[in-house]
């Protein structure tokens, strides 16, 4: 709302009729400064009231930019009147002191839109400011996902990987640039070889950083596993791993999938977290879904997880999925999905041929392919043997 304080600017020829028009503007309690040219106003004058016989024509345009302005005039087809209309200024009056009323109205009027416009030029060029700066975190942030991005894919396994005469292949597709979902596979001796299928809850940069603190705990744990008691393994990993989520204190927690492989008896010892859907296991035409329970891990302290074995055909293939790949599947229910995926498994000999039959044609390894969006993390990881010749 404008003030005493708020100067009013008469551009008028002298006279009687150039006063009582001032007179009747001061009536509504605003300063008001007469001249009868726009360069002998006062610096400090925020809106001008121009009479058109004041104004020569070509003068109209300049003052239209220069200050919020209001034409008067005596005549509603004053052929200067047009020119200042066609030059931008529509707020007019015809007869300003038949309605001085009118005229300070619009005068307040007029001011309060060129106040509003002011303001949402400033709110324009801060938005445009933050939107720049935002662009520009959003690009860093960007390359620091596309960078966390590589690194997690270094730490995969290679692939095809041959270990014992057990091939691996497998194929992650992050909905994000990271994944919360990882695997692995190593040797530990000519005997036995360790693997693992993680799901992480969340996605992005934090439950990234999960799967890099699985990596580093599982070396080292199998480095210090001294070959004994191999049934026992992957529940003890399982029950440390869980602890360490906890202490953590980083509010994640994963399901996993824990094997064991012995070739000499060809056999698997396992232990699960919460794994979902459970691993498939082939030979030939026929197939059956491991079985075994246990809690997700690092959700809750002091867990115990079951250690489970079983045995492997000597040309076996284990499937092993994330439950994003369910997200990729016809049906209303999670048991109709599963049955889905059992069918599609069985008849499929590899990774590619799955990935094909669910429709998904990205690679983690794909960088110039366009990325697809995903509703989850999406991992398939295949075991096959004991028929594999290492080179």
């Amino acid at each position: 709302m404008a003030s005493s304080r708020t100067l009013i600017g008469l551009l008028d020829l002298p006279g009687e009729e150039r006063d009582a028009l001032a007179e009747a503007i001061a009536k509504g309690g605003l300063s008001v400064a007469v001249a009868d040219r726009v360069d002998a106003l006062p610096a400090e004058t925020t809106l001008i009231v121009a009479h058109v016989r004041a104004v020569p024509a070509q003068d109209w345009p300049t003052l239209s930019r220069r200050l919020p302005t209001v034409v008067v005039s005596e005549m509603r087809l004053d052929g200067d009147l047009l020119t200042a209309v066609d030059a931008g200024l529509v707020d007019y009056l015809v007869h300003p002191l038949q309605h001085s009323d009118v005229l300070r109205r619009l005068i307040m009027r007029t001011l309060e839109h060129h106040q509003l416009a002011e303001e949402h030029a400033r709110d324009r060029a801060r938005l445009a400011e933050l939107n720049e700066n935002l662009e520009t975190h959003l690009a860093m942030l960007r390359l620091d996902q596309q960078g966390g991005s590589q690194i997690q894919r270094r730490l995969l396994p290679p692939q095809p990987l041959k270990i014992n005469g057990v091939e691996c292949e497998y194929w992650l597709a992050p909905s994000l640039y990271l994944s919360g979902d990882f695997l692995d596979y190593q040797r530990f001796d000519d005997r036995y070889s360790v693997f693992y299928f993680a799901d992480v809850s969340g996605h992005g940069a934090s439950s990234a950083f999960v799967t890099v603190l699985l990596k580093y705990l599982s070396n080292r744990w199998l480095s210090e596993w001294d070959g004994m008691s191999p049934e026992t393994l992957a529940s003890r990993w399982l029950a440390q791993l869980n602890n360490e989520l906890i202490e953590t204190s980083i509010g994640k927690h994963a399901t996993l999938f824990v094997g064991v492989i012995d070739r000499e008896c060809q056999h698997m010892y396992y232990s699960l977290g919460a794994q979902m859907p459970m691993p498939l296991l082939m030979s030939g035409d026929s197939f059956q879904v491991i079985e075994g329970e246990g809690m997700p891990v690092g959700l809750f302290p002091k867990v115990t997880y079951p250690a489970y074995d079983v045995t492997l055909p000597e040309n076996f293939r284990l499937w092993l999925c994330s439950d994003g790949v369910l997200e990729c599947l016809p049906g209303g229910t999670l048991d109709e999905r599963l049955v889905e995926l059992r069918q599609r498994v069985a008849q499929c000999q590899d990774v590619a041929a799955l990935r094909t039959s669910l429709a998904v044609d990205r690679s983690v390894d794909d960088e110039d392919t366009e990325r697809q969006e995903l509703p989850d993390d999406l991992t398939i990881m295949l075991l096959s043997g004991f028929d594999h010749d290492e080179r």
